[in-house]
């Protein structure tokens, strides 16, 4: 089923970027201290390597691959996500986006790829979106819980200090029956600050982040990211 995605997604891709001269291609490469998904470590709070392709469309369109290595305790050693979604403006400072991603585990031991659809809005510098879980592998949650019942709302500030400086604030939370059976509790809250430099060599961050599970400690990332056009 992976490599049915990742075949498809290929042939997309070609198609797209043979019929639209209004199109772009980029790629991007880096490393993070720690890679966190919604304030929780995936890597056992140890290094990631992470790149991805982009494909983007002037219509709004786009979509896309990324990959990271992962570490739960397990024989699961990398996630690979597939992505499609639309985006556009209602006027220059008023936005919205519309996605869908789907997460895959290919060497998990057991069924845990799942998927979300997202809805967002974006007014300057704040943004504000809701996911939702639409499938899920059968190990994702275990009966009685739904494995397919998760939630997630997050508001997003990001203000640029100069040309190639910013600032990022952020709030998540995270409901619903998959967020149980993962963390044994039916909510949880996850915060983080984060400054971002522009180089012409990439761009360098550092993130402190902090959830409100028990027996969790804050966390500080260094991370890097280079983008290129291909």
């Amino acid at each position: 089923m992976n490599k049915l995605l990742i075949n498809t997604g290929a042939v997309l891709l070609s198609s797209l970027i043979a019929t639209s001269a209004d199109a772009a291609v980029e790629a991007n490469i880096g490393a993070t201290s720690n890679y966190l998904w919604r304030g929780v470590t995936q890597t056992d709070d140890a290094v990631a390597v992470q790149g991805g392709i982009d494909y983007s469309h002037e219509s709004g369109f786009y979509a896309g691959t990324w990959a990271s290595n992962v570490d739960f305790g397990d024989d699961t050693s990398y996630e690979v996500d597939f992505y499609a979604g639309f985006t556009g403006n209602f006027t220059d400072d008023f936005g919205y986006d519309i996605n869908y991603l789907y997460y895959a585990y290919p060497d998990a031991d057991g069924s845990i790829d799942f998927s979300e659809v997202t809805a967002a809005l974006s007014w300057k510098w704040l943004s504000v979106s809701y996911s939702h879980v639409v499938h899920a592998g059968d190990d994702v949650a275990s009966e009685p819980l739904d494995n397919s019942d998760m939630g997630y709302a997050q508001a997003n500030f990001s203000y640029p200090l100069s040309d190639t400086l910013s600032i990022g604030a952020h709030y998540g939370y995270s409901t619903g029956d998959v967020t149980t059976a993962w963390y044994n509790t039916d909510s949880y809250s996850d915060y983080s600050l984060a400054l971002s430099k522009d180089t012409d060599l990439g761009t360098v961050s550092f993130t402190v982040s902090d959830t409100d599970l028990k027996n969790d400690d804050a966390k500080f990332l260094l991370g890097y990211s280079y983008s290129f056009t291909l």
